[in-house]
């Protein structure tokens, strides 16, 4: 993956997550879930490093913005 872009973490209550997950499926329910409380920027692929296990997934949240249910 990428470094972390600055932006992504300038203020108090943005972050950046990753994920490592066995299978696409895994890791994008992750992010599903941290999508239902946060405002997120969604990842809409996954990416597999050679030699390594498994899939890595990056969003980004607002944890500022809590999302109302």
């Amino acid at each position: 993956m990428r470094p972390i872009n600055e932006a992504h973490v300038a203020q108090p209550g943005l972050a950046v997550v990753e994920v490592a997950a066995a299978d696409d499926q895994t890791a994008f329910a992750i992010q599903e879930a941290l999508a239902g409380r946060w405002a997120t920027a969604p990842a809409d692929s996954t990416t597999r490093a050679p030699g390594e296990p498994g899939v890595r997934l990056r969003c980004y949240l607002d944890v500022r913005q809590e999302l109302s249910s």
